[in-house]
């Protein structure tokens, strides 16, 4: 079987990219990689080599020709969630970036495995967690 390396890419389907954009720039310090004016961002997580794709609601249920080949259909409605890994060391930091933003936190959690989760609302309502090490058996 060939081996996956990693996830390289996650979507959420957003009403304002614009406001998304600059939530992920301001609260979580994503930089912009990609806006196409229309349907979507692409914005880089952290150091890493992942991406967080901003697609607006409805623009992608038709598919998109591009000059090198046809993106088939995709969409979505309702609450979505995304984890993103932080170490634990930064935890604290974290909580204070999200409080200095006005970001109120939903939940904080320590999974019995170890490690914490931290639960809050991104401006289209997706569940965003921050995770540390330790909630999964392979993290």
């Amino acid at each position: 079987m060939p081996t996956i390396n990693h996830v390289l890419e996650t979507a959420l389907y957003v009403k304002d990219r614009a406001r998304s954009q600059a939530f992920y720039e301001t609260v979580m310090g994503f930089r912009l990689l990609l806006d196409d004016g229309n349907r979507l961002t692409g914005m880089a997580v952290g150091d890493s080599n992942q991406v967080l794709l901003l697609f607006t609601e409805g623009a992608s249920t038709g598919g998109e020709q591009t000059p090198t080949g046809f993106i088939p259909p995709h969409d979505t409605h309702g609450t979505q969630h995304a984890a993103f890994a932080i170490s634990e060391d930064s935890v604290d930091e974290w909580r204070q970036q999200l409080s200095s933003c006005s970001v109120p936190i939903e939940s904080l959690v320590l999974p019995p495995r170890g490690g914490t989760s931290i639960y809050f609302r991104d401006p289209d309502n997706h569940l965003i967690e921050l995770a540390s090490p330790g909630i999964w058996e392979t993290y």
